[in-house]
């Protein structure tokens, strides 16, 4: 109850949770761990920061990529993924382009990887709210 209601104290908190599958603990967990977000040049690097971009293993000038880097907090980024889960399964009700999007990965690639996937995209959308003084607005498909 005490961390729901620092959530509604706080501006960038409220913003955040407008995010779908976003909610007052991980809203107020990202803002503490995350600190200024002035630190991070764009979206990509917070996303590194937490651990949810692709492991990069290249040679003889072919480029692969693994699973996720897992760098970062672990805590945080579970839920952010586990959020992103959440995300996932009210998307299928949804047809914004940010759903259509989850719809697709999760087709082609399964429910885990698209919900990696998807927390790396609210990671960077986080990234942009915080740096642009922005509110949520989810995008028409």
């Amino acid at each position: 109850k005490r961390l729901a209601a620092q959530a509604d104290n706080n501006e960038d908190s409220r913003r955040l949770m407008t995010i779908p599958g976003i909610g007052p603990i991980t809203a107020t967990s990202l803002l503490a761990l995350i600190g200024d977000v002035n630190e991070f040049k764009r979206g990509r690097n917070l996303s590194e920061y937490l651990g949810l971009v692709p492991r990069q293993n290249s040679s003889g000038g072919k480029d692969r990529l693994g699973g996720i880097t897992k760098k970062g907090n672990t805590k945080l980024r579970t839920l952010l993924v586990h959020g992103a889960r959440s995300a996932l399964r009210v998307a299928q009700q949804r047809d914004d382009r940010l759903s259509l999007w989850a719809q697709d990965v999760a087709k082609r690639r399964g429910n885990n990887v698209a919900a990696v996937a998807l927390a790396n995209k609210h990671a960077r959308i986080i990234w942009a709210m915080l740096k642009n003084k922005e509110d949520y607005r989810m995008a028409a498909a």
